[in-house]
């Protein structure tokens, strides 16, 4: 056995105990020969069948349910207002338009539906509707977990709603603290922080993840994934920029395949029990190696991003026929 493949196979025995990676060990993750690659994702999806159903892909989806206008400067986004983007804009969207939108989650095969509020923090009648939504949602009896993704949420709203049925918030770092003031200056890194504190505090899952690409160093990358560690984050959406006409970031080359696996196999290692999601830029930046990225992780975001089209969903199912997995139906108890 040569180093590498020692190294490896030292890394998967402390994830499969649970023990924490140093940060010279995710670090070193990073920079896996080509020819390792695939012991790597092997390994990586060991660790993963160890603390998930094997063979199983969970299908997320989401709603641009408020979109554009933004006043936050997140150099990614195209929905902030101070750059000009092809985008729509336009404030919340009635509670029917949130509804249709799980329906079409359903269809699609998804377990979980994201309603997703552009900018800063949402107001108290911002929260009262989505509540309103939710209790549609609920009495449609459609089999979909309701998430929420609304900015900075103190515990008053969040316990609203998580009595309307919400049981997982998103709130994405996006990028380690010594990064964040690169591509953000309207808010800190810090905030951000408490609100994922806040959505513990008050009992429900946390969802939380990151954008690659974006000239942060292997270091941060790494630093963002132990930060989740240490926060015990539930779920972790794995973001690969795609870059956008009109932002400061439209001229990013992004990742490029293999450098996507050694990402996603890092945070496999690093954060064992943590869901595992593919989401924006998966198609681009990971191309012919996708059934590998998907070997290491948990879920695909499907049908579509908050400003971006999305993978052809026939495209999926047949990924996960081809590897001979299943689509996952939670046990988490259904907004019925």
């Amino acid at each position: 056995m040569d180093r590498w493949e020692s190294f490896l196979f030292g890394v998967a025995e402390k994830a499969l105990e649970y023990r924490p990676l140093s940060r010279e060990e995710a670090l070193i993750l990073l920079d896996v020969p080509r020819e390792y690659i695939a012991l790597m994702t092997y390994l990586a999806q060991k660790v993963k069948d160890k603390f998930h159903p094997p063979d199983r892909i969970e299908f997320c989806s989401i709603i641009n349910a408020k979109s554009g206008a933004c006043s936050e400067d997140c150099r990614f986004c195209a929905q902030s207002k101070f750059y000009r983007t092809p985008i729509n804009i336009y404030p919340l969207v009635p509670k029917d338009e949130i509804l249709e939108g799980a329906y079409r989650g359903v269809e699609y095969g998804a377990n979980r539906y994201c309603v997703v509020l552009s900018g800063r923090s949402a107001t108290e009648e911002e929260v009262e509707r989505i509540c309103e939504a939710i209790s549609q949602i609920k009495e449609e009896s459609l089999p979909i977990n309701v998430c929420v993704s609304a900015g900075t949420l103190d515990k008053g709203s969040l316990e609203k709603l998580k009595q309307a049925g919400v049981r997982r918030v998103n709130h994405n770092l996006e990028a380690s603290e010594n990064f964040f003031p690169n591509i953000v200056s309207t808010h800190s890194w810090r905030e951000r922080l408490q609100t994922i504190k806040n959505i513990k505090a008050v009992g429900l899952s946390t969802c939380s993840g990151g954008i690659f690409g974006m000239g942060e160093s292997k270091e941060d990358r790494v630093d963002l994934a132990l930060t989740y560690r240490e926060l015990e984050v539930d779920s972790i959406p794995l973001n690969f920029l795609m870059p956008i006409e009109g932002t400061p970031m439209e001229g990013a080359t992004g990742v490029t395949p293999l450098e996507a696996l050694r990402i996603i196999a890092m945070f496999r290692f690093t954060n064992p029990k943590a869901e595992l999601r593919l989401c924006g830029g998966r198609e681009q930046n990971l191309r012919d190696f996708h059934g590998m990225a998907v070997l290491m992780t948990n879920a695909l975001m499907v049908g579509g991003y908050l400003t971006r089209a999305g993978r052809d969903i026939k495209k999926d199912y047949q990924l996960l026929k081809d590897l001979g997995f299943e689509r996952l139906v939670s046990s988490e108890e259904f907004h019925r």
